[in-house]
């Protein structure tokens, strides 16, 4: 019996495709790339709540800054607590205060792209 080639089945393998989305809906990155009012919305989100963690550092740097004229003045002329205020008393806190920043800083943009990523 000849082999008939019209019988003959090839199998394809490969990786499944996705179903098409209609052309209404757009990812998240497409409206930021796009510049459309959604992405627009997604930046403004992302300005926002850097903006409220820039205010937060400024309002606790204002409670730490503002009073030292203050205990400046408070303080014996001559004993050298100046330094030590500032080195032992405002660095530190200063210092913790700038980590906490840019860690949020940084949350706040790894949100952001968790939601725009393309999954």
């Amino acid at each position: 019996m000849p082999h008939d080639p019209t019988e003959r089945r090839v199998v394809v393998t490969g990786p499944p495709r996705r179903a098409r989305r209609g052309p209404s809906h757009h990812r998240p990155r497409t409206e930021i790339d796009e510049q459309t009012t959604l992405g627009h919305t997604y930046v403004r989100s992302l300005m926002r709540s850097q903006l409220r963690a820039a205010l937060a550092v400024f309002a606790v740097l204002v409670l730490l800054v503002a009073p030292l004229p203050l205990v400046f003045a408070a303080m014996p002329d001559g004993a050298g607590l100046e330094w030590a205020v500032l080195g032992f008393g405002i660095y530190p806190p200063l210092v913790l205060l700038a980590r906490w920043h840019v860690r949020r800083a940084e949350r706040n943009e790894q949100d952001l792209v968790r939601l725009v990523e393309d999954r």
